[in-house]
């Protein structure tokens, strides 16, 4: 069912496509109309979902098999997507996590953690940007977590890289909102995934339901996307509390524009 003429869409870049949020994204954004360039470590799998996708959508399907947590593989994806005008969208989905103890986790997995949830996923977006300023247009989602939003026990660098994503992504959209250039902050909670075996916690330890399915998140997320939202939180039901966190954010940080201390920091004589 493939074709050889490009999208009108254009091309949609997803990280971490070889599986859970980002293989859903790709077969998604396929279904749209999207050509893809998808990007993970794992060439076998990003093959098969090649195959996978060309059988059932006439889109071009390309792959870049790259550990962007390493400088050589960010540095080459960001060379050809930097290098690729027909890209109109950045899904930058790939991330890994770590639930030990910051006294006891490696140094090597600290590093790499910053290298892939804060570096690579800034690196890429800077990649996209000038041809998306150019040409007025594009999209870039940033993937988060509900752990970004506020210190949790379980995960504080994990967390720690999820919420520079979101301020970045946050400032991002300040930055751009001038321009016709769409950004989402995407904070997932729990997803089914292979990455809880990795982590040493295997999802049957979570409780029945702790879970939300990858597809109905990632449906969640493209819905938000359409409706015109900036932070999509899909496991939220009530959608007033994410608009408050963001009015609270955006007032503490007015109130803090201040040239003297608040008085309960002043010495009394």
């Amino acid at each position: 069912m493939n074709q050889s003429n490009p999208s009108s869409l254009g091309t949609a870049v997803v990280t971490g496509a070889s599986s859970g949020l980002g293989k859903v994204y790709a077969h998604r954004l396929a279904a749209r109309g999207y050509d893809l360039l998808l990007i993970a470590r794992r060439k076998d799998r990003l093959e098969t979902i090649t195959t996978e996708l060309q059988s059932h959508f006439p889109v071009q399907v390309r792959v870049l098999a790259v550990d962007l947590a390493h400088p050589d593989g960010l540095s080459a994806a960001s060379e050809q997507i930097s290098a690729d005008a027909t890209i109109t969208m950045l899904v930058n989905n790939a991330g890994t996590s770590s639930v030990e103890p910051v006294a006891q986790v490696p140094v090597e997995t600290i590093t790499n953690l910053i290298a892939l949830n804060v570096t690579a996923l800034t690196v890429l977006t800077k990649a996209v940007l000038p041809g998306f300023v150019k040409r007025n247009a594009g999209t870039i989602i940033n993937i988060g977590s509900v752990v970004g939003i506020t210190g949790f026990a379980w995960v504080p660098v994990y967390g720690g890289t999820k919420a520079y994503v979101q301020n970045f992504t946050q400032g991002l959209k300040l930055q751009l909102a001038e321009t016709e250039i769409r950004v989402q902050y995407v904070a997932p909670a729990g997803t089914v995934s292979e990455s809880w075996d990795v982590m040493g916690v295997p999802m049957s330890s979570l409780g029945e339901g702790a879970l939300m399915d990858t597809e109905a998140c990632v449906d969640a997320a493209l819905k938000g996307l359409d409706d015109g939202e900036f932070f999509t939180a899909p496991s939220v039901h009530d959608e007033t509390l994410v608009q408050k966190y963001v009015e609270a954010s955006e007032t503490l940080l007015a109130a803090s524009q201040q040239p003297e201390p608040a008085p309960r920091y002043t010495s009394r004589s």
